[in-house]
């Protein structure tokens, strides 16, 4: 493949976008409805190709991906000494100005580096070293990820170096300003409603809301609203060549796309005031608090809509929040719920402790694998038929 030029129009390159394990498959999906390539998956990413016009919009418009990585080079390099060279033979000035402010962040494993901060300054140093030769000034540079952004994947002797185009991780929408106590991460929020099917026809609602993160990420989706509309600074806005009237054409286009109304009613519950008065902060932040119903009231008063739809709760696991012998019976109420008030619905419940699960008292009809964090999860459905005859239980899990 050509390597990337800036300083005229860009070529395509590989590029490598990163999200969190087990969420691949819905990047992928999104990549494709994108018309992108899905040319490689890994266990934490997705390797496809583009330019930077491409990573623009692949930064504004995906809801699973953590970043837009464009490469430059890869080589092999046994130690600090010669990562400084190898990296030295790129031509930095193509990329970053003189005049602009870099940071370098790593994935570092090599016996020789015992600290990931010294590959990052050793990188750090060849960019602006070759930076000044040619141009006569150093970039300032830190740890601060608001000017360009360098990404280093060091593993034994191969490295590779990629312009970072997010910059802050693109989990970090601009919309949660009050996130509570463990929050469920935006694009893993966003993976889970993909995994559901919900496209706003029918209704979405989530006891247990929290700080709304589920809610508001189903309602971004059905409304067809880019993720990363609210933010305003990138990593590619600092790259030499990016194009500033294509970005706002992106952001143009993608407003215009946006679907003004829902056929379903998304309802988002807390018993606490205090979660319930953060989701409705988090929402209008988002744009989207008139498309939800917030109430305070115990998931087992949640109002259910006639028809159809989901209804998901991400109850506490015990790994981080509650004890498992305390959340035991909160588990068997859930069961009793969706037995008692959600016939018609297809039921979700989002956990990490399986054992719990089995006190749903349900069979559930899919176990979709997820990590929340290094937490192993499954996504749990269950179809929860009209009648009694069929929905009567308790059945094993």
């Amino acid at each position: 493949m050509p390597a990337i030029s800036y300083d005229n129009k860009m070529e395509k390159t590989k590029i490598l976008i990163t999200c969190p394990k087990g969420l691949p498959p819905y990047l992928a999906q999104e990549l494709t409805a994108l018309g992108y390539p899905v040319i490689d998956e890994t266990v934490a990413g997705i390797e496809t190709e583009g330019s930077l016009d491409d990573a623009m919009r692949m930064n504004l418009s995906l809801r699973t991906a953590h970043r837009v990585l464009l490469h430059l080079k890869s080589f092999t390099a046994e130690d600090a000494s010669d990562l400084f060279n190898r990296a030295s033979e790129i031509e930095w000035e193509r990329y970053i100005d003189e005049n602009e402010y870099l940071s370098v962040h790593s994935s570092v494993d090599n016996p020789t580096i015992t600290n990931p901060l010294f590959a990052n300054v050793k990188c750090k140093d060849a960019i602006v070293d070759r930076i000044k030769d040619k141009c006569g000034r150093r970039p300032d540079s830190g740890s601060e990820m608001t000017g360009a952004v360098v990404f280093l994947y060091w593993k034994k002797d191969r490295c590779s170096i990629y312009l970072d185009t997010s910059a802050e991780p693109l989990p970090k929408r601009g919309y949660r300003k009050i996130p509570l106590k463990a929050p469920m991460q935006e694009t893993l929020a966003a993976a889970v409603v993909m995994a559901t099917g919900w496209d706003g026809n029918s209704n979405f609602i989530n006891p247990m809301c929290g700080s709304g993160t589920l809610a508001i990420e189903a309602a971004l989706i059905a409304l067809n609203r880019a993720p990363g509309i609210l933010k305003n600074n990138y990593g590619f806005m600092h790259i030499k060549g990016f194009d500033k009237e294509k970005w706002d054409e992106l952001r143009v286009r993608a407003k215009a796309a946006v679907i003004k109304t829902l056929n379903g009613k998304i309802i988002a519950t807390d018993n606490n005031p205090s979660a319930i008065q953060a989701a409705r902060n988090n929402a209008s932040t988002a744009g989207v608090e008139h498309f939800i119903e917030f109430a305070v009231c115990d998931f087992k008063e949640t109002r259910i809509p006639e028809g159809s739809g989901v209804v998901m709760l991400n109850p506490e696991y015990g790994e981080r929040l509650g004890k498992t012998a305390q959340l035991e019976n909160t588990y068997k109420e859930i069961g009793d719920f969706f037995k008692q008030k959600c016939k018609g619905y297809k039921g979700y419940i989002f956990t990490g402790n399986f054992d719990l699960a089995k006190k749903i008292g349900l069979r559930s009809k899919r176990k979709i694998p997820f990590f929340n964090s290094n937490i192993e999860c499954r996504l749990l459905e269950y179809e929860l038929y009209e009648g009694s005859l069929r929905s009567k239980g308790p059945e094993p899990e």
